[in-house]
């Protein structure tokens, strides 16, 4: 079966060079901290055009603490588009704000800013599957939720922040759960410092309720391995994703500079095609069955979406990744020009 994802494949492109490293952090005694690990940061951070960057335990924990350090808390009104993973909205309510879903636009599967309210007190941008696109001209804080964005080439952000998942299946994943918070704002770094430490601000002094959310130093030669190759990788992906698209008669419409996080398509007949694509040794996946605004957790707000709601009965996943041989690609272009 080709995987949509190949964690083995690409560990194997890099396992000298990363279990050589790996083992001298054991080696070492020191597993938090270290300058490798400062330069996974500055590196991350560095994808977006961005100065400061500060490793945290996960992608979630990333959104919570960025929200925390704008400022966001309790009874707030955070727009969030529809169409995304739920933990978007769930540090939403993790800070105790509110979700407000703006549904999505009918070309890409991306928030629809247009439909932003004038009183929401911030903004959460999603650039889904890799998709970039125009940022919202709001006055209230703006936090990029980039977890399936790094390797886009559409420049520096304008939010304040932007929270980033480190999750093995991500394009630049680390060997466990992981996360990064970046931004141009040294103080908004510092702050997501402090609360993943507890609310420290020096040794055993608290200054605000925190909680325990570090990156640990033995991800920092698997991220770096993979930080190496990560623009020849997004390449392939982009070159990958040009093929399916030249032999779809209606693809979703794809910005050159998109990162190809996930290649994703829309299909009437999606059962059918799953189907297909099984039968022939190929896997796919649906990114999402369900809208955010439709989750049980948030049913009592009663928001509906009905564009986000479209997009999450047709969408599908197929495998666009750089460890793809020749040979596969062109049996999943085969795949598609016969579905």
């Amino acid at each position: 079966m080709i995987p949509l994802v190949d964690l083995a494949a690409r560990h194997a492109r890099h396992a000298g060079q990363i279990e050589a490293k790996v083992l001298q952090v054991l080696r070492s005694g020191r597993y938090m901290g270290g300058p490798d690990l400062a330069q996974v940061e500055q590196r991350l951070a560095g994808c977006f055009g961005l100065e400061h960057g500060v490793g945290v335990a996960s992608g979630t924990d990333a959104l919570i603490l960025a929200l925390r350090a704008l400022g966001v808390g309790p009874g707030q009104r955070i727009a969030v588009p529809a169409l995304s993973f739920f933990a978007t909205t769930e540090a939403i309510l993790f800070v105790g704000a509110v979700p407000v879903f703006v549904d999505v636009r009918s070309d890409r599967p991306l928030m629809d800013l247009a439909l932003i309210p004038e009183d929401v007190d911030a903004v959460i941008t999603v650039p889904l599957f890799g998709m970039g696109g125009p940022e919202p001209a709001v006055d209230v804080p703006v936090l990029c939720d980039a977890a399936q964005a790094i390797g886009w080439g559409w420049g520096t952000p304008k939010a304040q922040a932007c929270a980033l998942s480190l999750y093995p299946t991500k394009t630049v994943g680390a060997s466990g759960d992981g996360g990064a918070v970046l931004s141009a704002d040294a103080a908004v770094v510092d702050r997501v410092r402090a609360l993943g430490s507890h609310g420290m601000s020096a040794p055993h002094v608290h200054v605000s309720l925190g909680r325990n959310s570090r990156l640990d130093a033995i991800q920092a030669p698997v991220l770096l391995a993979q930080l190496d190759t990560l623009c020849t990788r997004i390449q392939r992906r982009q070159a990958i994703a040009a093929r399916y698209e030249a032999t779809l008669q209606h693809p979703i419409p794809r910005d050159p500079r998109d990162a190809v996080h996930h290649f994703v398509l829309r299909h009437p007949e999606r059962t059918r095609f799953r189907a297909h694509l099984a039968e022939h040794g190929v896997s796919s996946a649906v990114y999402y069955p369900t809208p955010m605004s439709a989750q049980a957790v948030v049913a009592e707000l009663g928001q509906r979406c009905p564009v986000a709601q479209a997009w999450c009965q047709e969408l599908v996943a197929i495998p666009c990744h750089e460890d793809l041989s020749a040979s596969q690609v062109d049996h999943i272009v085969s795949l598609l020009e016969s579905a």
